[in-house]
């Protein structure tokens, strides 16, 4: 891989061969991780360029193989990571998804997670100082976060909200790219600085999205918790939204707006999502001899199996039979 064709070609960081200096040197910019080729004896080809601001990153990088990837905690940033090629298997904290040029991952840093790229992935990063960012948050609220801010982690880049994130992101790109004047005037740089902080905030689910929309919440979190505890715990059995919100005590129309506030979906996307997941489970570790795709969709609740295929691939980037197979 050449960094003259990747984003911000003229602003090249790192260029190696060597598993230990791109370790070292990627992580003077995005934190200390720990990276390993997936394939034994496979061979990276390292390259990172970017550029940076006083709150805020913008980097490119890709390593060419396939490789695993496990960051150590820190809470001096956070990343939003979106890969331009291929796809990343994402794991932070309890939360896991398959990141994809329209999904892309927040990385709060401040929990465990690990990271899986396949071979081509090329990933566009924007790393915030924690700071900045909370201080920003400060200024939406108007007081002092007394928490430290926490995100979802994946972003649709499909939806508005996001798209409008995405395409400051993409101004600053274009103006370090194409070397416009734009980025030499410190007061411009420092106003789409805070455009990029605010939109993130707006756009993406976090531990302040209550208090940054100023709405009451009429299903308490706790109640949320207790449904998505209740979901997965019985996400084999025949499940309605009247059924959940029986169980936690409280309306179905109450219930939808919970989800829809803190977790933006629906209690049946979410059991959705849910049964995807054991599926891919199953799959990954079933004898395609012994049980075919339609026994595992069947079996978690999936009775249209075109359907099926397309949610499954939507959400992994892969089909159920490559799982399979693989």
């Amino acid at each position: 891989m050449s960094d003259r064709s990747l984003p911000f070609a003229a602003h090249p960081r790192v260029c190696t061969q060597d598993v230990d200096e791109a370790q070292a040197r990627v992580g003077e910019v995005l934190g200390r991780y720990e990276l390993r080729p997936v394939e034994p004896g496979a061979h990276i080809d390292a390259c990172m360029t970017g550029i940076e601001f006083d709150g805020i990153g913008l980097y490119c990088l890709g390593y060419g193989a396939a490789v695993s990837i496990i960051p150590q905690m820190i809470d001096r940033h956070l990343l939003v990571s979106l890969p331009l090629a291929g796809v990343a298997e994402v794991s932070h904290g309890s939360e896991r998804i398959t990141s994809t040029p329209e999904l892309a991952s927040v990385l709060s840093l401040t929990r465990p997670m690990s990271v899986r790229w396949s071979a081509g992935h090329c990933g566009l990063f924007t790393r915030f100082d924690r700071g900045a960012l909370e201080n920003q948050l400060g200024r939406l609220l108007g007081r002092r976060p007394d928490r430290p801010l926490a995100f979802s982690l994946g972003m649709d880049l499909t939806r508005p909200p996001a798209r409008s994130w995405r395409s400051v992101a993409e101004l600053l790109r274009n103006e370090a790219e194409t070397g416009g004047g734009m980025l030499e005037q410190p007061l411009v740089v420092r106003q789409l600085e805070g455009l990029l902080m605010t939109q993130l905030l707006i756009a993406q689910p976090s531990n302040y999205s209550d208090a940054l929309c100023g709405g009451q919440r009429r299903v308490a979190p706790p109640t949320v918790r207790r449904a998505v505890s209740l979901i997965e715990e019985h996400a084999d059995e025949p499940l309605t939204v009247e059924d959940i919100a029986e169980a936690v005590g409280v309306s179905a129309r109450a219930l939808q707006e919970g989800f829809r506030r803190h977790l933006e979906k629906t209690p049946m996307g979410y059991l959705r999502e849910v049964r995807l997941d054991r599926a891919r489970a199953e799959l990954a570790v079933t004898d395609p001899v012994a049980a075919t795709v339609t026994d595992v969709a069947y079996r978690w609740g999936f009775a249209h199996l075109g359907r099926f295929s397309l949610a499954y691939r939507q959400r992994f980037g892969e089909s159920p039979s490559d799982t399979l197979r693989r």
